[in-house]
């Protein structure tokens, strides 16, 4: 990759942002093997086949003396479709009965959703071998010890390189995560814009994939190149197991930029909750920028209010905020409803995937099996037992709104953020579109096929 590490970049890199100021906040695709050391990028993946298939074997013993009905055979449609499709039928179905503690009914579900699932099948076949185990833990009360087991696969199968690829692929054929990147520094850039001390808080499990081109945007800042220190706050271990190559991949790429740089990781967290204003560092002559990618949905739901007023006494220029768009925080009042929404959710993103990855390929089965834990974690965890600290509650994006609101008043995105954003879209396959809300609405979305599935935000004090 051909980066600029002068002032004067040339304005062909990037070229829509020539007739205004240049920021560089759309990262170029480059092929892994093309990428520069800064590249670095982790996910949270399962490498082991035979933990995602524990429970499939212990569902062998649970067998009925039944026939399999003619409305559950249809394993071999197009996949995913609609929400009509057998595997949503039946799982809605097996889900009604766990619900209505019919366990009958369930062992008779359960072992045709054992029959017709196959996390190597089409579409409705891995919904099914997904949404399957969580609905076996449910029912068995093993939810905790699979998700331990699970989490234990993915940390023992976790390696920076393969998960580097594996993120920049998936990076390059979806902008699932860019989309978040992307607005959010613009956001970040146009709130610190003139300051000579930042202090960036990434509050996320991303890796600093996303900074790379904010610090190559500030390199070609027009006054002079101001001190950046970035705190990344780690929660996860899977995360912390890379965090020193990490380090060492930013500081050698600020180093090329020519920016003046202090990289912080703050580790040790069981989560969110845990973190304090003290444990930041912050300093009164830093222009604070909080980043949240995914993080806010790890936090209890009735710890979400003290973190947000948490943020508020760092007194930050801005407060980004990405999340994936569902509702999935009333599992323990209504299973029901939110086992529908967990598999709304799940099938747009095994759709998405399916349409952007070639049928054979590896990175695509690994994005699926990194499913497989948030599943077992939404719909078969107790949030108040041990689960590594933290829970998995997505919220859409009109109830951040309103808990935010309590705390900071809206930053709406800048025409220049907006067109970085169109111009991060234009490059990826049709069925993904910016879509900006209604007039009592806040952020942007994301949608694909017109569906919306992550929103972005930014907050100020």
């Amino acid at each position: 990759m051909k980066l600029s590490s002068a002032k004067g970049a040339s304005p062909s890199h990037n070229s829509f942002h020539s007739k205004r100021r240049s920021r560089h906040i759309v990262p170029p695709f480059q092929s892994p093997d093309q990428l520069e050391p800064w590249s670095s990028v982790a996910v949270d993946m399962h490498n082991n086949t035979n933990t995602n298939n524990y429970h499939h074997h212990q569902l062998q013993n649970i067998h009925t003396s039944t026939s399999l009905s003619s409305d559950y055979s249809g394993a071999g449609e197009e996949p995913c479709a609609t929400g009509d499709k057998w595997a949503s039928r039946l799982l809605m179905e097996c889900a009604r009965a766990l619900s209505d503690k019919d366990s009958s009914k369930i062992h008779h579900l359960l072992w045709m959703l054992n029959e017709l699932a196959s996390p190597y099948g089409d579409c409705d076949q891995k919904l099914a071998s997904y949404f399957l185990q969580a609905l076996f833990c449910k029912a068995t009360d093993s939810g905790q010890r699979c998700y331990k087991t699970l989490t234990s696969a993915a940390e023992k199968g976790n390696s920076f390189d393969s998960a580097r690829k594996l993120i920049l692929k998936f990076q390059e054929v979806s902008p699932w995560t860019t989309f978040g990147h992307v607005a959010a520094n613009g956001a970040i850039l146009e709130a610190l814009d003139g300051e000579t001390k930042l202090h960036i808080i990434d509050i996320s499990n991303t890796l600093c994939t996303q900074w790379p081109t904010l610090l190559e945007a500030l390199a070609t800042r027009n006054d002079e190149t101001p001190h950046l220190k970035l705190t990344v706050v780690v929660t996860a271990n899977i995360v912390r197991s890379v965090m020193k190559e990490i380090r060492q991949r930013m500081e050698k790429f600020a180093r090329l930029m020519g920016v003046p740089f202090e990289f912080n990781v703050i580790s040790g967290l069981n989560h969110l909750g845990e973190l304090t204003k003290e444990a930041l560092g912050v300093l009164e002559d830093e222009a604070v920028a909080v980043n949240c990618i995914g993080a806010l949905r790890r936090v209890a739901v009735q710890e979400r209010g003290a973190v947000i007023e948490m943020f508020k006494s760092l007194g930050p220029k801005v407060v980004t905020v990405v999340e994936e768009e569902a509702d999935l925080s009333n599992s323990q009042h209504d299973f029901v409803r939110c086992f529908e929404e967990c598999l709304r959710f799940y099938t747009l993103y095994f759709e998405m995937l399916e349409e952007s990855f070639a049928p054979t390929s590896n990175e695509k089965l690994m994005l699926e099996r990194e499913c497989s834990r948030s599943i077992v974690r939404v719909l078969a965890c107790d949030d108040e037992q041990d689960s590594g600290g933290e829970c998995e509650r997505r919220e859409r994006g009109r109830q951040w709104s309103d808990r935010l609101k309590e705390a900071f008043s809206l930053v709406r995105f800048s025409d220049d953020v907006v067109d970085d954003v169109k111009a991060l879209l234009r490059r990826y396959r049709d069925g993904w579109k910016l879509t900006q809300p209604l007039q009592d609405e806040t952020g942007l979305y994301l949608t694909w096929k017109e569906e919306p599935v992550v929103w972005v935000s930014a907050w100020k004090p």
